[in-house]
């Protein structure tokens, strides 16, 4: 595992300080937004539009990568997110940043998937459940790091895009100049929607329900403090906590699942999370310190329930069709992201900011009452035949293949209604 961490450090250094750049580039943007007087409304439908493009690059990527190399495909996409970084600090209109704002969705994806189909070339079939915890905890740490950023300097001037740029820049050269070999072509991922939603109608809501909660979440969180009087040193450690938060409680919590009805415990995250941000909302006004607390355990169980739904998904799915449905979900994540911003915006104007908690609380517990319907007509799977919870993250379909479920092989659970 040693030689192989080796190997793929020039990979990991690269996505790495990318994702630093990216998770300055999202909290400066809602800030700077808020600071040039943009409608809450705008802003949401401007954040929102980081996943639309995330949604479109899934599919137009693949060909490019296939036509030009990893290589120039990677470098080619860094300029272009480089570009946009420098963009928005050129020009400010609303209208142009959420343009620019699909751009680099779609660039962001095309970067995932070279940096990600390298990774997988490299990680033994025993390996990669391993492979995929430790990519998983590097991109959440460096979301988590690239909040702090925004204490560089002023946000309401032009340097800290340049250090987006700068930080994109940088994450080009150990790509370039590594020497593993380029990896096999990537393929866009087929989609299967109507019967992945026939199969199993909660585990396709869940997924749906966790990019809604964590899409306003990413695009809104920050103005959120912002608007509940927070300094950017609070800011950035409300962020940064929430994150780590799911970093450090999705493994236990997803673990905890394979041994229970995946059902109840999509139920009982829904309502347990529900609460949490309801207990959020309160305590806006009772104290920061206490809000922020409470966002380390909202992190830990709302960024563990879009991989709980992918794996009660795959519990009734053999080996064979676990790649293809998992893409398709992270599809359904990615459409819940653009609504959710675009949503939580409008009330977060017409109510205020604590809105924000209340919007995630009301989505949650429409997710639990779904659960709770569907525990009274769909069939229960046992313990023994559901397969093991894996680490999700936002990321593209191509680290789906470091998923060690592939690997049990065919004859799984047959497709039933559930």
């Amino acid at each position: 595992m040693l030689t192989i961490a080796t190997r793929t450090f020039p990979l990991l250094l690269g996505i790495g300080l990318l994702l630093v750049g990216i998770g300055l580039q999202g909290t400066l943007l809602a800030l700077r937004a808020n600071v040039e007087g943009f409608a809450l409304t705008v802003i949401g439908v401007m954040m929102s539009a980081y996943f639309m493009g995330f949604i479109v690059g899934t599919f137009l990527c693949p060909k490019l990568i296939r036509s030009v190399g990893h290589i120039r495909a990677f470098s080619a996409f860094a300029a272009i997110t480089a570009a946009t970084a420098i963009a928005h600090g050129m020009v400010i209109d609303p209208w142009l940043w959420t343009a620019l704002r699909i751009v680099t969705g779609t660039a962001m994806v095309g970067l995932y998937m070279v940096v990600e189909s390298w990774l997988i070339t490299m990680a033994p079939s025993e390996q990669r459940g391993r492979f995929l915890a430790v990519y998983t905890i590097i991109t959440l740490l460096a979301m988590a790091l690239g909040q702090y950023l925004i204490l560089v300097d002023d946000i309401g001037g032009y340097r800290l895009f340049s250090l987006t740029a700068l930080l994109v820049a940088l994450a080009v050269v150990p790509i370039a100049l590594t020497r593993i070999l380029q990896p096999a072509a990537v393929i866009a991922p087929p989609l299967s929607l109507k019967h992945l939603h026939r199969i199993s109608p909660l585990g396709v809501s869940g997924a749906l329900t966790s990019g809604i909660i964590n899409g306003a979440f990413w695009g809104l969180g920050a103005l959120f403090a912002r608007r509940i009087g927070m300094e950017d040193a609070g800011i950035a450690l409300f962020m940064s906590l929430t994150i780590i938060g799911g970093a450090l409680l999705q493994w236990p919590i997803g673990h905890l699942s394979d041994h229970y009805d995946r059902r109840h415990m999509l139920v009982w995250i829904s309502f347990v999370t529900a609460a949490v941000a309801t207990g959020a909302f309160f305590s806006v006004e009772i104290s920061h310190s206490l809000l922020i607390a409470i966002a380390v355990v909202y992190g830990g169980l709302a960024f563990s329930l879009y991989g709980i739904s992918v794996a009660h998904v795959n519990d009734h799915l053999d080996a064979a069709h676990i790649l293809e449905a998992s893409r398709a979900l992270l599809l359904i994540y990615g459409a819940g992201a653009v609504i959710g911003p675009t949503i939580a915006s409008y009330f977060m104007q017409q109510v205020g900011p604590g809105s924000l908690m209340l919007f995630l609380a009301a989505s949650l517990l429409l997710l639990g009452l779904l659960g709770l319907y569907r525990l009274r007509v769909g069939r229960t799977i046992s313990t023994e035949e559901q397969m093991e919870f894996a680490p999700m993250v936002r990321t593209s379909p191509v680290a789906l293949e470091m998923d060690p479920r592939l690997d049990e092989g065919e004859g799984g659970p047959g497709t039933v209604n559930q």
